[in-house]
């Protein structure tokens, strides 16, 4: 499995609160992870460094390499991280009210599981053919399916950036966790949508496809979306699986 990521502030703001990581378990599985913070000055930033982090770290001391194991582990860790993004933001005024959208993806051999809160994305390129593998987590993306809002119209609703899941910020955790099977060649973008916003999914598609290493790919999407004025923070992960992979 090959890896690259990147992370950049982006041409408005003065701090990046998104946070990535890329870990491995006592066993080879794998664990990419990718954060956007959100609230209060400082608040973003501690949200998402301590999501990828502790998770992160606790990731690497397992030894399973059973998924639907992982997807039990994983779903107690997101509990168990929301817990500690609350207390913190009670101990301390300026972090009041921070959380973090995370998307992780988990892979053991052939299969990896993909889990979401909030508007973070991944995407898989197979075959040359894209597509969205997590759901926004978001009001706009609410109006859409109940018919009230197109997806176009969508793209620049004033109220796009409210979430409505989160790690952190509400007792409740809820998670889209869901497994699926790799083929040969694909490739799996994780994403914050300071990239989703700029850049849209045929440019996305084009430059998954093209003939560069994964860094190269990292750096031009995150170019493109600086290009596109660089709204937000910028974070990619790409993911390539070769092909087949033996279970370990």
């Amino acid at each position: 499995m090959e890896v690259a990521y990147q992370t950049d502030v982006g041409q408005q703001r003065q701090n990046n609160q998104d946070y990535v990581g890329f870990y491995t378990n006592q066993r080879g599985v794998q664990f990419a992870i990718v954060a956007d913070g959100m609230g209060g000055h400082l608040g973003g930033d501690v949200a998402s460094e301590m999501a990828v982090s502790h998770i992160g770290h606790e990731f690497e001391k397992t030894d399973d390499t059973d998924i639907e194991a992982m997807v039990k582990w994983l779903i107690f860790e997101l509990q168990r991280e929301n817990q500690h993004i609350l207390a913190k933001a009670n101990q301390y005024d300026d972090l009041s009210g921070m959380g973090t959208t995370l998307v992780a993806v988990l892979i053991s051999g052939t299969h990896y599981l993909v889990a979401n809160i909030g508007d973070s994305r991944v995407y898989r390129l197979r075959r040359n053919t894209l597509r969205q593998l997590t759901e926004d987590h978001s009001l706009v993306n609410e109006l859409v399916k109940q018919g009230e809002l197109t997806a176009e119209a969508a793209k620049h609703h004033p109220q796009k950036n409210i979430i409505t899941r989160t790690l952190g910020v509400s007792q409740e955790v809820d998670a889209d966790v869901t497994i699926y099977e790799f083929e040969p060649d694909d490739y799996l973008l994780l994403c914050t949508d300071g990239l989703t916003n700029m850049v849209d999914d045929d440019q996305l598609q084009q430059t998954l496809m093209a003939e560069m290493t994964l860094e190269e790919k990292c750096a031009a999407l995150i170019q493109k979306a600086n290009d596109a004025g660089g709204m937000d923070n910028i974070t990619a992960l790409i993911l390539h699986h070769e092909g087949e992979v033996a279970t370990p």
